[in-house]
């Protein structure tokens, strides 16, 4: 099987990522992934894994996380969705004692095209009689792909694997696994079709990865509501229960285009003036919670060394999150997708660049909060770019004009690449040009910008 193959094969599987409506309860059963993962002798019970479900900063809390094992000497699978060009982007083990032997760009250690292979070799039998012998319906691709990846990381024998949910958490396929340790992100309303239309429903979805008194919970700052439906998840259990700003705190100290200096201390430790990349307060919610988490290790024995706290932040690199690809104009990449997250960027802009104005290029999903995203970042853009991502939940530009006051200089266009030339055109040097509103729209633009755009 070559990788052509073997991709054509996993795209096969429905993915439910490229729809906009489906019954969620319907279609994430937890007994399906259950059965098809005990058909593959249950991997996933081989591996000490750490749990990250929430609604924003999942992936940066994830990324985080990993880097700081990594540092400290241990073997760290990172499972992690979606991704923004690859789907191998989503499986990864950071090794600090091994060369990557080919690296990349934005995602090292992330699983080679031959191991692709090897391993969908491994349960395309079982994936297929499954389907046609199976109580249940078909297999999802997320399904597989999960699957892929506990066998991938039990045969690699890595210390920790690192996982983030996909969609809620209590019938994510990542659900399947025993962790040391469940984290939830920030909660916010999104998804509210299928998790609920209150932040007290979506938290009860997204604790669902909380199972038993042996693990510890490590929650972000959250609304009152949402912490409410957490804390009654870890009671139910009698899960100990660790919390951003009530537990755990943070000091800003400083920040810039380069990055964030802060201070940090909990029941277990203190760190002062750690450093990092990534942009942004909810940046700085996402490191306390990743160093919460880790500190959480030391209740199983794990103890991770203060440098390699500090060295895993700042070598922590998460693409699409405020990614600054080019100063001449700023072009600055951020995979916004609802009001809250949008809201986070306004505010970062303003931080970091005081009152100066964007041409926004916008391309947002149709399921997403249309409205509370284009009115949170309105106020920072002297032009709108309206655009779409080449994905079947793209919503078209048009869709988006009636949510822009009538006097803001509004553009529209077929696609990223038309957006993209067109900001260029229009930019001098200084400006600042923000590509948002997706992660498919913000990968589409970077891929295009370096390998195009910019010459």
């Amino acid at each position: 099987m070559n990788f052509k193959e073997a991709q054509d094969y996993l795209h096969s599987f429905v993915n439910y990522e490229t729809k906009v409506e489906f019954p969620y309860k319907e279609s994430f059963k937890l007994e399906r992934i259950q059965d098809f993962l005990k058909s593959l002798g249950n991997p996933q019970n081989a591996i000490k894994s750490i749990h990250i479900a929430g609604t924003k900063g999942k992936g940066s809390t994830c990324a985080y996380v990993a880097n700081i094992l990594k540092e400290a000497g241990f073997i760290t699978g990172l499972y992690t969705s979606p991704h923004l060009n690859s789907f191998r982007e989503r499986i990864r083990i950071l090794d600090s004692s091994v060369q990557d032997q080919n690296p990349e760009p934005y995602f090292s250690g992330m699983i080679s095209e031959d191991d692709v292979c090897v391993y969908v070799e491994k349960l395309k039998t079982a994936a297929d009689q499954f389907n046609e012998k199976s109580q249940w319906d078909k297999l999802s691709f997320f399904e597989v792909y999960t699957a892929l990846a506990f066998l991938y990381f039990k045969d690699k024998n890595v210390d920790f694997v690192v996982l983030e949910t996909g969609l809620g958490g209590r019938l994510d396929a990542t659900n399947t696994t025993d962790p040391l340790v469940c984290a939830i992100t920030p909660i916010s309303f999104e998804h509210t079709q299928k998790l609920g239309n209150t932040l007290e429903a979506i938290a009860k979805e997204k604790a669902g990865i909380i199972k038993n008194k042996n693990q510890v919970v490590v929650s972000a700052i959250q609304p009152d509501e949402a912490l409410k439906a957490i804390k009654k998840r870890c009671q139910e259990f009698d899960a100990k229960l660790y919390v951003v700003g009530k537990d755990i705190f943070f000091e800003e100290l400083f920040s810039d285009i380069n990055g964030q200096v802060f201070n940090y201390f909990d029941s277990f430790s203190e760190y002062t003036n750690l450093r990092t990349g990534l942009l942004g307060r909810h940046q700085l919610i996402n490191a306390a919670t990743a160093i919460g988490i880790v500190d959480a290790l030391r209740l199983f024995n794990f103890i991770v060394p203060a440098e390699a706290i500090k060295k895993g932040l700042e070598t922590t690199f998460w693409p699409g999150r405020f990614e600054v690809i080019d100063k001449d104009p700023f072009v600055i990449l951020d995979g916004a997708q609802n009001s809250a997250s949008a809201e986070a960027l306004k505010n970062t802009i303003k931080k970091i660049f005081g009152e100066q104005k964007t041409t926004l290029i916008l391309g947002i999903s149709q399921d997403k909060d249309l409205k509370g995203v284009c009115k949170a970042l309105e106020p920072i853009a002297k032009t709108v770019i309206l655009t779409k991502a080449d994905n079947p939940r793209a919503s078209e530009p048009k869709n988006l004009l009636g949510f822009f006051s009538e006097n803001q200089d509004i553009k529209t266009t077929s696609g990223v690449k038309e957006a993209l030339e067109l900001s260029k055109a229009i930019s001098l040097e200084n400006d600042i040009i923000l590509v948002t509103g997706s992660l498919f729209v913000v990968g589409e633009a970077r891929d295009l910008w370096s390998r195009k755009i910019k010459q």
